[in-house]
């Protein structure tokens, strides 16, 4: 049975209002899908447990604190069986707020915020390409974010 088959749609629906605004009361929530508030919670907690539902915050614009440089960087390792070696030293660059092990030309893709590209210079050159392992790499800026979401609930 897959994770997917332990939701039913009720669950669906929370996951569905939650996933647009976590911000929502339990009561607006309860209101909207039929149920009690303390239904809502007891399946909001439910998915927590299962690892449906993964972390809670906000989001922040990074442009806002100045981080103004969105890229992405295509990671070329020496040795694919480097990957989980890299993936540690990548986890201690606080601008790399993305990293995927991925099939195709890198073996590794990130994705970076920079203050702009003199820092985005010294994250790849002092940082990222120092990292023992790291063959090259490709950078990619992005100009604009046209849309970002969550991935559909039904």
């Amino acid at each position: 049975m897959t994770l997917r088959n332990q939701l039913d749609d009720i669950d669906l629906n929370i996951l569905d209002i939650i996933s647009k605004n976590a911000r929502i009361p339990f009561k607006d929530v309860a209101a909207e899908v039929g149920v009690s508030r303390a239904a809502v919670h007891q399946r909001v907690n439910r998915m927590i447990d299962l690892d449906v539902i993964t972390g809670s915050g906000y989001h922040i614009d990074p442009k806002k604190i100045d981080f103004k440089t969105c890229t992405y960087i295509g990671i070329f390792l020496e040795k694919g069986s480097l990957y989980s070696t890299v993936a540690e030293k990548l986890k201690m660059i606080p601008e790399i707020v993305e990293c995927h092990y991925t099939t195709g030309q890198y073996a590794v893709f990130a994705k970076v915020y920079a203050k702009d590209n003199e820092h985005l210079r010294d994250i790849l050159s002092d940082k990222i390409q120092k990292i023992a392992g790291v063959a090259s790499t490709e950078t990619f800026i992005s100009l604009d974010e046209t849309f970002k979401r969550e991935v559909p609930i039904f």
